[in-house]
């Protein structure tokens, strides 16, 4: 469903990445990992057409890429509504499905069914007509995984989803997300610090670092001579009671045009 072919992506003389030859395809979940500014989230927004390739190709469903595509899916990084949103849980599902038009939405039979059927996706029904502000940053991720679905995508691209949130809530939005992939079925794009809480569920690995590159299985790409030869620097893979630490990798302060969230300094994988 979505295919790079020699995709780069500069900024200035800066290179955050080139040569990416990628194919996503329906039913696979596939982690973005790197540290600050290795061009993570910028990744995204050249799939969601907010920026501009420097160099190679990029399809959408056989398509060059657009911006705007309702068949794409998108959940942020966490961010917790203010108190004066006026927003309940179930109107932040609705605007996945109205958001992007003019006007106030007019309330109808079908688009409440939608709704519901969103809200039992992400089985959030015991609390959708709570006000947003007074929902925890993990209830307010589950609600953006539905709103994010509410287009019908192909493609789940998810921007640090796991981020400020607890480990059980870590958990529960990979979940919701390995489950709607498996179900719908769509292709998911997992930006992500720790590879931990999605390591049983992730397919493949892309991982970014000094402008270089690597896609393989996470046994083949998390290994110590692999991610030494990207950092140019000594890094030791380490797994342990089934998690991987990585000791020693170098981080960088994120440049103001990759927001892709924190990377523990020196580990870049698991914190």
């Amino acid at each position: 469903m979505l295919r790079l072919r020699g995709a780069g992506l500069s900024f200035g003389e800066r290179v955050l990445w080139s040569g990416l030859d990628l194919d996503v395809h329906v039913g696979e979940f596939i982690a973005v990992l790197g540290a600050n500014g290795s061009g993570k989230s910028s990744l995204l927004k050249a799939i969601l057409g907010q920026a501009r390739l420097s160099a190679g190709t990029a399809e959408f469903l056989g398509q060059p890429i657009r911006r705007g595509n309702r068949r794409i899916g998108y959940v942020p990084q966490q961010k917790l509504a203010d108190d004066g949103v006026p927003l309940r849980a179930q109107d932040l599902v609705g605007l996945g499905l109205d958001g992007h038009r003019w006007g106030i939405p007019l309330p109808s039979r079908s688009r409440g069914e939608q709704v519901d059927a969103l809200i039992g996706d992400v089985n959030a029904e015991r609390y959708r007509r709570a006000p947003l502000a007074q929902l925890s940053g993990g209830e307010q991720q589950r609600l953006r995984v539905g709103q994010a679905l509410a287009g019908d995508p192909r493609l789940l691209l998810c921007d640090e989803p796991l981020l400020s949130l607890d480990l059980a809530h870590q958990l529960m939005v990979s979940e919701l997300v390995d489950a709607a992939r498996r179900a719908r079925p769509l292709g998911v794009l997992f930006v992500t610090h720790d590879i931990n809480p999605v390591l049983g569920m992730v397919d493949r690995v892309l991982y970014l670092a000094g402008g270089q590159l690597r896609v393989g299985t996470p046994d083949q790409v998390l290994r110590t001579e692999v991610l030494s030869e990207l950092y140019g620097s000594p890094v030791d893979v380490i797994r342990t009671h089934g998690r991987v630490v990585v000791v020693g990798a170098p981080d960088s302060n994120p440049p103001h045009h990759d927001t892709g969230g924190a990377v523990s300094a020196g580990t870049g994988v698991a914190s």
